[in-house]
């Protein structure tokens, strides 16, 4: 959080390097992470990495071609809406995004931070999330990723105005997929 907090995105690229490196040396065939926010980073070690990493966006944005979804609102921490991670991963796929407004972000920024991440989950919660893609399907959306490992906690298909993509579930899908793969093809 101190790198996040800092905006030093090359410690946090360091980090995950570390723990490729790491994962590389027990035996890993590829490299996941669930956290959404610090693929950010991954630009500046990618060159580095040990392993292939299967990355969190490129998943979503796969599985939203798949079911033929054209525009996608995106949800997440301020850091992650604010990026490149998902709209860069969108745009090569054909996809259409849409952020929530800054406003929306900073709303949705302290209820992931203050509430969601220690275990709180208010009502007033759910109806903000509600809101917002709303009214990102107001705009054009025709669907939206939760694209924080928290947002699931509140968020899913049963009670979002626009069906959902998410990221966390999408990666150990397709983590699994590759997994069972490899040891086919190895086996």
């Amino acid at each position: 959080m101190k790198c996040l907090e800092g905006d030093d995105w090359q410690g946090v690229g360091d980090l995950m390097l570390g723990s490729a490196n790491k994962l590389a040396k027990i035996g890993a065939n590829f490299l996941i992470c669930p956290d959404n926010t610090i693929h950010q980073a991954l630009p500046y070690i990618e060159s580095r990495l040990p392993l292939p990493w299967l990355h969190i966006a490129e998943v979503a944005a796969v599985h939203a071609v798949k079911r033929k979804f054209r525009r996608i609102g995106i949800t997440g921490t301020r850091w992650l809406v604010e990026s490149e991670v998902y709209p860069e991963k969108f745009t090569a796929h054909g996809l259409k995004y849409e952020r929530p407004t800054a406003a929306e972000r900073d709303e949705i920024d302290r209820i992931i931070q203050e509430e969601l991440v220690r275990g709180v989950s208010k009502p007033e919660a759910i109806a903000y999330f509600q809101q917002v893609i709303a009214r990102m399907k107001d705009d054009g959306c025709d669907a939206v990723v939760l694209g924080c490992t928290e947002i699931p906690l509140v968020m899913n298909d049963a009670n979002s105005p626009l069906p959902t993509l998410d990221s966390t579930r999408l990666l150990a899908r397709a983590a699994l997929r590759r997994a069972v793969q490899g040891a086919a093809t190895a086996g």
